[in-house]
């Protein structure tokens, strides 16, 4: 994909993580696609069960927003670096991560998402000692 195209692809699919439409987020993906995120290391395998996980996630946080900082295109897809804004109760987490996304064509066959929970935990009281 050329860059303007997957530039364009970025902002649409991070578009996608906002409003709690998990239907629209899984269009992104093929069916034999993977996904990982600190919560699921292990991964999950395949857009049914992608599905399910992205309506739990989503349910759950409808009001995030994510943006695109870095966009670095690679031989299989890109790496992005984002900043994401996650509402905890009345509170805000900023967080800032990356995303490893391969493609077959325009769909995203692996995505492996990376950041630093921590922040998060703080905020929702999850840590001991806060």
């Amino acid at each position: 994909m050329e860059n303007r195209k997957l530039d364009k692809f970025c902002r649409v699919w991070l578009n996608a993580w906002t409003g709690n439409d998990p239907e629209e987020l899984i269009r992104f993906y093929g069916e034999d696609g993977y996904y990982q995120d600190p919560a699921n290391p292990e991964g999950i395998r395949g857009s049914s069960d992608m599905l399910n996980y992205f309506r739990k996630l989503l349910a759950k946080n409808p009001d995030w927003r994510w943006k695109l900082d870095e966009l670095y295109p690679t031989p299989k897809g890109f790496v992005l670096k984002w900043y994401a804004n996650i509402p905890v109760g009345n509170d805000l987490v900023n967080a800032k991560g990356m995303d490893i996304v391969e493609l077959r064509g325009d769909k995203i066959t692996r995505n492996e998402v990376y950041f630093d929970r921590t922040p998060l935990f703080e905020k929702m009281g999850l840590l001991k000692g806060k």
